[in-house]
């Protein structure tokens, strides 16, 4: 009877500190999409990347001008050219056509790695004040909901926008 009475007591001691703790855990949420869009941060870094993609896209526009006056002057030649003149001209279209591409290609790869170089930090920015937010307020977990994961947040569930701002300055 002693030992039926001890489990008993034990199970309901365990029950009940679970329950306690269970009710302790706090949960948040933030959209960083939204956050990373109010960092002056960014807009800076928007900026200087719009800048950065104009110079390619002159660039871009300069070689296919070139391109398309050297295709204008062999249309208006081709007649008069010989055949080995002809084949040279040819070639030499075709491989400035081919540096036109890769130029693009390249293009595109350094303005990605651009992108990423500018608004790397910014993110770091913005995770280092939601990490440093759920240590100072007890967070268990904070959830993105930027990143669609998160299916449902109940009202138990803090918004730390306000507080990510604060601690960002904004």
């Amino acid at each position: 009877m002693k030992r039926i009475l001890l489990v008993t007591f034990l199970a309901c001691t365990f029950l009940f500190t679970s329950n306690v703790n269970a009710q302790d855990l706090k949960f948040g949420h933030i959209n960083t999409a939204e956050l990373l869009q109010q960092m002056p941060e960014r807009d800076s870094a928007r900026a200087e990347l719009q800048r950065y993609s104009q110079m390619l896209q002159q660039e871009m526009e300069t070689l296919q001008r070139e391109y398309q006056r050297k295709v204008q002057q062999y249309m208006e030649k081709q007649e008069a050219y010989s055949d080995l003149v002809r084949q040279s001209k040819e070639q030499e279209l075709q491989d400035m056509q081919r540096r036109v591409q890769e130029f693009q290609s390249t293009a595109q790869q350094d303005y990605g790695q651009k992108e990423q170089e500018l608004l790397q930090p910014i993110m770091e920015m913005a995770e280092n004040a939601i990490s440093r937010v759920g240590e100072k307020n007890g967070f268990i977990y904070i959830f993105d909901l930027s990143a669609g994961n998160v299916v449902y947040h109940s009202d138990k569930s803090v918004d730390i926008m306000p507080l990510v701002k604060a601690e960002l300055g904004l």
